[in-house]
């Protein structure tokens, strides 16, 4: 079977071109900023004063945010077309479905990633989790039993099919069709996210209202920034996603990654000027906050590990903070949240249930005993002063 997507139903995204007359500075241009960027902030000086305003400045934090870090996307084609190449049971969880599908898009449709869902079984429709990861296997078996029991359909795809993790990234994926794009391996697959889900909004199985994107580490980067630049993404919920994700670049714990580090390992994740703020962070005009602020008042949910140093969790606690004086200003501050568990750098099974513990909630009103505003380190101050405007 074919499906296909025309470009009637993709959603408009700054990510394809910035408001018009933007003037960005350089590095040498811009001001000294202490603490986190205030995201309600325009870029003529002005304050947001009312949620009415906020499109207009979300529109502006998108577009900065591609310029300095990840580097703007591709476009959105609309040419997104999938083939059925396998159906059956799922072997490793009974009771499910499999289905793979070899999706294509972008110029003469070159661009290829193989999707893999596992479903309940039953016409839907059902709520879908994007997973970006599987160039490390698919989801566990025992992880993927529980997110079939409780009716969600899990989407695996391979995120390096858009953009290899190596230096020779501009070798394959997105950047052959697309030879003057300037985005960073992490906005390429972020824009791989984008275009599964332009197939699978084609599929009466899928509820499109009930989309999640998740990943973990580099792929929590990825899943990070596809839901903030899709308004399509009902729940972002990136797993210890660290610096370029959901940490902090203006607060640096003990031990925790930061721009110099991840740049001399990773230059390739990252847009043509992120690497000029080596040095000078504190010009950065941006931090990572307002990257989770673009989700608002869109759901938001990030998984976090205590012992995860190098991801600085207490750095992410720091954007979360940030972010959710957003969601309070937007009158959604339920829709955000954060959870630590104990242990390192991992993807496990008690990220997974937290996640669909909070989905549950948002999607079908089961209220969850967890706390998705815990405070781990009580001893930090906010590493910034204003508040959303008053209403």
């Amino acid at each position: 079977m074919t499906f296909s997507l025309s470009t009637l139903s993709i959603a408009a995204s700054a990510a394809e071109a910035p408001p018009a007359g933007t003037n960005f500075p350089s590095v040498e241009q811009l001001p000294v900023i202490k603490g986190l960027p205030d995201p309600f902030l325009f870029n003529d000086g002005t304050r947001v004063k009312t949620r009415e305003d906020w499109p207009r400045r979300r529109t502006e934090l998108e577009a900065a945010i591609l310029h300095y870090e990840y580097g703007r996307m591709p476009p959105a084609l609309g040419n997104t077309a999938g083939v059925e190449l396998v159906a059956g049971n799922y072997k490793g969880v009974p009771g499910a479905q499999h289905k793979i599908f070899k999706i294509t898009c972008g110029p003469e449709r070159k661009i290829s990633i193989t999707l893999d869902l596992t479903m309940p079984k039953g016409k839907g429709p059902f709520p879908v989790i994007i997973c970006g990861d599987m160039g490390w296997g698919k989801v566990a078996d025992e992880i993927t039993t529980e997110i079939i029991k409780r009716g969600y359909i899990l989407a695996d795809f391979n995120r390096t099919e858009l953009a290899p993790d190596n230096k020779g990234y501009k070798d394959s994926g997105v950047y052959p069709a697309y030879p003057d794009a300037e985005c960073g391996a992490a906005a390429a697959w972020a824009w791989g996210f984008q275009r599964c889900i332009d197939f699978l909004v084609t599929l009466d199985a899928v509820d499109k209202d009930k989309i999640t994107v998740t990943g973990h580490s580099r792929g929590g980067k990825g899943a990070l920034l596809a839901g903030a630049t899709d308004t399509r993404v009902a729940l972002t919920a990136p797993n210890c996603s660290g610096c370029g994700g959901a940490g902090s670049f203006k607060f640096q714990a003990p031990k925790s990654e930061d721009i110099a580090a991840i740049t001399k390992n990773f230059p390739f994740w990252f847009g043509p000027r992120f690497m000029s703020f080596i040095g000078h962070i504190d010009q950065f005009p941006i931090d990572q906050h307002e990257v989770k602020a673009l989700c608002a008042p869109r759901a938001f949910l990030e998984t976090e590990a205590l012992g995860d140093l190098w991801a600085n969790p207490e750095g992410s606690r720091q954007t979360y903070l940030g972010a959710k004086e957003v969601y309070k200003f937007l009158g959604v501050p339920e829709k955000i949240g954060i959870y630590y568990r104990k242990g390192g750098h991992d993807h496990n099974a008690d990220d997974w249930n937290v996640l669909l513990d909070f989905a549950d909630q948002l999607f079908f009103g089961k209220k969850s005993d967890r706390n998705f505003d815990p405070n781990p380190f009580p001893d930090t101050p906010k590493t910034f002063e204003w508040t959303a405007p008053a209403q």
